[in-house]
This record gives structure tokens, sequence and C-alpha cells, in this order.
């Protein structure tokens, strides 16, 4: 049974750092693109970084870029989402997603399998 647990979120003022990760199982890890969403109240969600399963290439929304850093421990099973800089309109519940030998990494429907997902409040 293919698991993702999401952590690390919580409530942090306009500026502060916040670093998530995704911890998964039942799965061949270094196969799976991994990749990071959100969805704030009353949006769709929508995609925020990636890295890809191959050669470890990352991918990264425009909203995000210089501010949010994905990696990847294949050792640990582990995707880890660095959020620095953070400002109010991050504000979402953040999902880790798992794609097999993915190749389009910021396409939703692609994914496999998601998290529970983890709240991320940024406060003004």
């Amino acid at each position: 049974q293919v698991q993702l647990v999401e952590s690390g979120g919580g409530l942090v003022q306009a500026g502060g750092s916040l670093r998530l990760s995704c911890a998964a199982s039942g799965l061949t890890f270094s196969r799976y693109t991994m990749g990071w969403f959100r969805q704030a109240p009353g949006k769709e969600r929508e995609f925020v970084a990636a890295v890809t399963w191959r050669d470890g290439m990352t991918y990264d929304a425009d909203y995000v870029k210089g501010r949010f850093t994905i990696s990847r421990d294949n050792a640990k099973n582990t995707v880890y989402l660095q959020m620095n800089s953070l400002k109010p309109e991050d504000t979402a519940v953040y999902y880790c997603a798992a794609g097999y030998l993915l190749a389009t990494p910021k396409n939703l429907a692609g994914y496999d399998y998601w998290g529970r997902g983890t709240q991320v409040t940024v406060s003004s």
C-alpha cells in the first residue's frame, strides 16, 4: 500500500521559512517523479515544484522561483520543499504527489498517488 505523508506545515509570519517533508512508502521511490502542489480555499489545486525520477531535474512555478527549493533523498524515500520569504498568498494546503516514470512534472493529472496534505498559513 502506497503512502505519502506530509509534515512540516504550520503558521508562520510573512518573510519566514518552513520546510515541508513528504515520506513515501510502498513504492520504488527512485522511479517516481515527486511533486508539490497547493490548494487555497476556493481555488484549484496548482503546481508548485517537482523533481524528476530520471535525473533529479527540478521544476518550479513562476510564483515560487527564487523562494522555494525542492529536493529529494532517495535513500530516505523523502522529498522536501524548503520555503523561504513566505508571503500571505502562499497560504494553502500543500500536497505531495508521486508519478511513476513521469516526464511531465507540471501535469497534475500525471501523478498516481497523493498525500493528504499539510496546512501552511502565512500571516501578514
